[in-house]
């Protein structure tokens, strides 16, 4: 699998492949929320392609703080096969790049094949809570 920055080319291949992979939400546009990533640190937004096509993905950012990884996706069929931990290998190699001393992220709450996932990967939980505030609404 070769990994590289998102090309705006990409999108409708990698929202598709969220939707697949259930991770889009009625409150969170994908559109929009690729749009906005384009703005800030696109190149720390991933795509795994194999064979000329789209096969996992993941958004990535650093605020000079934290680096933060959301919308990690694998193609379903494609699972288990070691491609969400090269995502996350390159994720966090652009991160220790950048100079980034942590990387956080954020589970669905009951998602425990995910959460075993990162575990594998040395992730550990934090005993934080969060929390979010919505500044623009994208539907719901």
């Amino acid at each position: 699998m070769e990994i590289r920055p998102f090309l705006k080319a990409d999108s409708e291949a990698v929202i598709a492949l969220w939707e697949r992979c259930d991770l889009v939400r009625p409150w969170n546009d994908p559109r929009n929320d690729v749009a906005r990533k384009l703005t800030v640190q696109p190149d720390l937004f991933l795509v795994g392609v194999l064979d000329g096509r789209v096969v996992a993905a993941v958004m990535a950012g650093y605020e000079g703080h934290r680096g933060w990884i959301n919308y990690l996706a694998v193609e379903p069929g494609l699972r288990r096969g070691g491609l969400g931990r090269a995502m996350m290998a390159e994720a966090e190699r652009r991160f220790d790049k950048l100079g980034c001393p942590k990387v956080n992220l954020q589970i669905r709450r009951g998602n425990m094949n995910v959460a075993a996932f990162y575990a594998r990967l040395g992730y550990v939980e934090d005993a934080v809570i969060s929390m979010g505030k919505r500044l623009e609404v994208d539907g719901a």
